[in-house]
C-alpha cells in the first residue's frame, strides 16, 4: 500500500506518516518511484499510535511500546502510571469546573467577594492547581 492510500485509509496526513517513518514508529517496506510503500499492518500500528497519543503518551513512549517482532510490548506499570496521572487530571478539572460553576451562580456582587472564588485564585497562584493542556492527536 503506498503512502497516499495509507493516508486516505487512516486519516493520518502523509507528512505525519513520513515523520513517523523517520522516528521508527512505522516502517516503509520499499518505494514505488518516490512514494513509500507500507504493509497492510501499518493501519493497525497507526491505530495504536493514535490511542497512545489520545491517552497522553509521548511519541518516544509509544515507540518503546513496540517490540522487536512488530507486536506491542506495553509495560503494564506504565499504563497504570498513566491511568493514575489521568485520574489526577480528572480530579483537578472537576474541581476547577465546580468552582467555575459556583462562581457563575454565586450571589456575591463581585467575584472577589466570593470566598470560593478567592480560594480558587489562591490555589492557582500557589501552583496547587495548574492549567491542563490538551494534546491533539497526530
Amino acid at each position: 500500500m503506498d503512502i497516499s492510500e495509507v493516508a486516505k485509509r487512516s486519516g493520518v496526513p502523509a507528512s505525519t506518516l513520513r515523520f513517523y517513518d523517520e522516528k521508527g514508529l512505522i516502517t516503509s517496506v520499499g518505494r514505488r518511484g518516490l512514494r513509500r510503500i507500507f504493509n497492510a499492518n501499518v493501519l493497525e500500528r497507526l491505530e495504536l499510535i493514535s490511542l497512545g497519543r489520545v491517552a497522553g503518551f509521548s511519541l518516544d513512549e509509544i515507540a518503546r511500546m513496540f517490540g522487536d517482532n512488530d507486536c506491542p510490548d506495553i509495560n503494564r506499570q506504565l499504563l497504570l502510571d498513566k491511568a493514575e496521572e489521568l485520574d489526577k487530571t480528572i480530579r483537578t478539572l472537576t474541581s476547577i469546573r465546580n468552582g467555575l460553576r459556583h462562581t457563575a451562580e454565586c450571589s456575591a456582587l463581585s467575584h472577589l467577594e466570593c470566598p470560593k472564588f478567592r480560594r480558587l485564585m489562591g490555589l492557582a497562584a500557589s501552583g496547587v492547581i495548574k492549567g491542563v493542556k490538551t494534546k491533539g492527536v497526530g
